[in-house]
């Protein structure tokens, strides 16, 4: 337990390593001390590093999940982003081990990693998130996932636990989405005609880029083939994507199903909230944490680096100073008073 807490006021202060681990030790030992004995004083780095390489994963994570559950709040009409990403320094050609993949958990709401689960291969994702949702609370949450995580038994066990999905879709599903790509093209060009349908539309104008995104939802799924394999499908939505930079336009188009009525702006809630993950939770990793640039390997360390990362991510996102990750951060590192504040943020 020394060394655990010792990592995460580390890491809340910036540790970027074992050694920087160690040297934080060594100048805050006093400080450390007022939460947790270090009798012996701090550990080399080398036994820092042999010790969380030891924890097993599945343990922490466990612990991880269970913390969070005790001071998380599920909002009305949560939204719960599934994806994954790849800590790319962490593989050991050595030990021809591959980079660790992460598929976490994201709570739009109160904006909380939620939970995690590990894999050694992108393509594990599909194993990875049955096992990640079972650990999870879903009653009441509509659960998105990307278009690698568009199966029927995902579905499925989203529906048995009660929650709602807003699944993406793209070529793994080949004959169902190109039904509902065709479906949008018709029914647009016909201008909706005999087609009950849900539309909103919404617009950003900032930092020099004009974005207007366009959501069209509808519960007709005649023309879909197969619907019976999807537990709990009652709708099928579009998303259109116009962004102007200067005179350059780009149009992006998506491909949902959903479990949910057709209610566009539920749609759009939980769409947008999707896209966040990638930059409320894995930006933050990688320019604030610098995940992508840890060269952390041994053993189970990198999985337990990870979900350590989470940790005081969750404690940044509950202290309420209205600053940046990365200036808390900084001010963890400067001022212990602060640092304490962070450290007992829920």
């Amino acid at each position: 337990m020394d060394i655990i807490v010792l990592s995460i006021c580390a890491t809340i202060s910036g540790a970027q390593g074992w050694e920087d681990i160690a040297e934080f030790g060594h100048n805050k030992l006093d400080w450390l001390r007022q939460f947790v004995p270090l009798k012996n004083g701090i550990p080399s780095h080398d036994c820092i590093a042999y010790v969380l390489s030891r924890l097993n994963p599945k343990e922490f994570q466990r612990c991880f999940i269970d913390w969070v559950g005790a001071v998380n709040k599920a909002m009305p009409d949560e939204v719960i982003a599934v994806d994954g990403k790849t800590a790319r320094r962490s593989h050991d050609r050595k030990n021809n081990k591959n980079p660790l993949h992460m598929v976490s958990a994201w709570g739009c709401a109160n904006g909380m990693v939620l939970g995690q689960e590990a894999t050694e291969e992108k393509s594990n994702e599909i194993t990875a998130i049955p096992k990640l949702l079972a650990l999870l609370e879903l009653k009441g949450c509509i659960v998105t996932i990307d278009a690698m995580g568009c199966q029927s038994a995902i579905a499925e066990q989203i529906v048995d636990q009660d929650g709602d999905y807003c699944l993406g879709l793209k070529g793994n599903q080949g004959d169902l989405h190109e039904a509902v790509e065709d479906f949008f093209t018709a029914a647009r060009e016909a201008n909706f005609k005999d087609v009950k349908h849900s539309y909103f539309e919404e617009i950003d104008n900032e930092h020099g880029r004009l974005e207007i995104r366009r959501y069209w939802i509808t519960e007709t799924l005649c023309t879909l083939p197969k619907t019976e394999r999807w537990k709990g499908l009652k709708s099928i939505g579009m998303v259109e994507r116009e962004c102007h930079v200067g005179t350059k336009v780009t149009l992006e188009q998506r491909h949902f199903i959903n479990s949910f009525a057709a209610n566009a702006k539920l749609f759009a809630h939980a769409v947008r909230n999707h896209w966040g993950i990638e930059n409320k939770l894995h930006w933050r990793l990688d320019v604030v944490f610098r995940e992508d640039d840890n060269r952390i390997r041994k053993g189970n360390a990198p999985a337990i680096m990870t979900t350590i990362r989470h940790i005081c991510l969750n404690l940044f996102q509950k202290e309420p100073s209205k600053i940046s990750t990365k200036k808390k951060m900084n001010r963890a590192a400067w001022n212990d008073n602060y640092r304490a504040k962070v450290l007992f943020a829920i």
